[in-house]
C-alpha cells in the first residue's frame, strides 16, 4: 500500500512573460495625425509559495509535475493596457525547504502559516509607444517587448516543524511512548523498522498546556551513510527545538550506544549536537530499583536523565516535565534562534536525492515543450527597465 506521507517533490514551475507594448498610431477621420496611442503590455504572472497549517504533508503536490503562471496581454490601440497574468500559489506545510534540482542550491523556506514567498517573478510589460512621446519624437514608431519568463526545476523537501525529536535504534520504544503521551496511532510491532515515515503527536501538559513530538523511523549505525531509512528522515530532526534519546534498559551497554546516535547526527549534520539533549532509559518495566541505580551510575552526565516505561506509565509524567522544562529554557531558546537559519541554508547533495528518488520510482526527468508562439525579443537589449 502506497504511503500517504511524501516529504519531498520535484516540480517545473515557471512565470508568465510580460505582454508587448503596442506601437500604434492613431489615424480617425477629422483627425488623421492623433499621434501615438499603444498601451502597454501587462505583467506576467508570478510563482508564490504560501504556508498552509491545514497541510502537513507533500502529497497534494506529488503529481502536480508542471505549474506554469499565466502570461500578460499584450497592449492594444487607444492606450489599453494589456491584461496581467494571473499569480499561482502553491500551498505547502510549514517547514518547507526549496531547493534547485539542477544545481542543488538552496533557494527559500516556508516556516510559518500564511506566509507568501515570491519563487519566481513575472515579467514585467513592455511599454508601449505612447510612453516614448516627447516634443522631438512626436510618433515614435517603436514599442518595448515585455521581459522573459523565470523557469527553475525545484525540489520541494518537508522538515517536520515539532519541539521535540525522537532519536533511537528500531525497537527503542519511540512509538509506543508517542502513543502514550499523545493520540497519535503509530504502528508498533515487535520487528525492526516497524515506523516506515515520521508521525507527530501533540502531548498535552497541565494546565491546558502541550507540545509537539516527532517519531522518525529507527536509526541505525552507519544511516549518515545511507544505511537503513535514516538518512531520508534524519533530515526531519533538524527543526525541532530538542531530542530525545532513547535506549532499552535492556542494552548490554547504553551509554555505548548513546554515542554512536550521537555520532550519526554529528556525521549527518553536526549543528544538530546544539540541541539540548534529554536521555530516556526505555522499557524499564523490566528492571528492578537496584538495577537502574547501577545502571544509572555509567551515563553520561551532561544531560538529564529519565528511566521510563511506556506500557506501564512509569515516570512518564516525570519525564514530561522534564521536556517542558528543557523546552523552556533560557539557553535552549537562544541555540534555536541561532541555529535555525544555518540548518535550512545548507545546499542539498543531489547524489543522495537521486538516490532517493530512484527508490521511489520518482526519476525520471521533468521535461516540457512550450507550445506557446516564440516572440521576437531581438529589441529587448535597446530598451532599459528602470528600477
Amino acid at each position: 500500500m502506497e504511503s500517504n506521507f511524501v516529504d519531498y517533490v520535484k516540480i517545473l514551475c515557471r512565470s508568465g512573460k510580460g505582454g508587448k507594448g503596442s506601437m500604434h498610431l492613431k489615424h480617425v477621420k477629422y483627425n488623421p495625425n492623433g499621434g501615438p496611442d499603444g498601451g502597454d503590455g501587462g505583467k506576467g504572472g508570478s510563482i508564490i509559495l504560501r504556508g498552509n497549517h491545514n497541510y502537513w504533508t507533500l502529497l497534494h503536490l506529488k503529481y502536480e509535475r508542471h505549474i506554469f503562471a499565466e502570461h500578460g496581454g499584450n497592449g492594444g490601440r487607444d492606450k489599453c493596457h494589456g491584461t496581467n497574468g494571473k499569480d499561482v500559489y502553491i500551498d505547502v506545510p510549514c517547514g518547507t525547504v526549496v531547493y534547485n534540482a539542477e544545481t542543488g542550491k538552496y533557494v527559500c523556506d516556508v516556516t510559518y502559516d500564511g506566509q507568501e514567498v515570491v519563487l519566481l517573478k513575472g515579467g514585467r510589460g513592455g511599454l508601449g509607444n505612447y510612453q516614448f512621446r516627447s516634443a522631438t519624437n512626436q510618433a515614435p514608431r517603436y514599442a518595448q517587448p515585455g521581459e522573459p519568463m523565470q523557469e527553475m526545476t525545484i525540489i520541494l523537501e518537508l522538515k517536520l516543524l515539532a519541539d521535540v525529536g525522537l532519536v533511537g535504534f528500531p525497537n527503542a520504544g519511540k512509538s509506543t511512548l508517542v502513543s502514550a503521551l499523545s493520540n497519535a496511532r503509530p504502528k508498533i510491532a515487535n520487528y525492526p523498522f516497524t515506523t516506515m515515515e515520521p508521525s507527530l503527536g501533540i502531548v498535552g501538559y497541565r494546565d491546558g498546556k502541550s507540545f509537539v513530538m516527532a517519531d522518525i523511523p529507527g536509526i541505525i549505525e552507519g544511516a549518515a551513510e545511507g544505511r537503513g531509512l535514516g538518512l531520508r528522515f534524519l533530515r526531519h530532526i533538524e527543526r525541532n527545538s530538542l531530542l530525545l534519546f532513547m535506549v532499552p534498559g535492556d542494552t548490554d551497554d547504553i551509554r555505548h550506544e548513546y554515542e554512536i546516535l550521537l555520532d550519526e547526527l554529528r556525521r549527518f549534520n553536526p549543528e544538530l549536537l546544539t540541541k539540548h539533549r534529554v536521555l530516556a532509559i526505555t522499557k524499564c518495566d523490566l528492571l528492578d530499583e537496584e538495577l537502574m541505580e547501577m545502571l544509572h551510575e555509567g551515563l553520561p552526565e551532561d544531560l538529564p536523565i529519565v528511566f521510563i516505561s511506556a506500557v506501564t506509565g512509569f515516570h512518564l509524567d516525570e519525564l514530561k516535565d522534564v521536556l517542558w522544562t528543557e523546552l523552556n529554557a533560557e539557553s535552549n531558546k537562544l541555540a534555536v534562534a541561532t541555529t535555525e537559519e544555518t540548518l535550512v541554508h545548507r545546499d542539498k547533495d543531489l547524489s543522495r536525492f537521486a538516490a532517493e528518488m530512484a527508490d521511489e520510482g520518482e526519476d525520471e526527468e521533468i521535461e516540457f515543450i512550450d507550445e506557446d508562439e516564440i516572440e521576437d525579443l531581438e529589441d529587448l537589449e535597446d530598451f532599459e527597465y528602470e528600477e
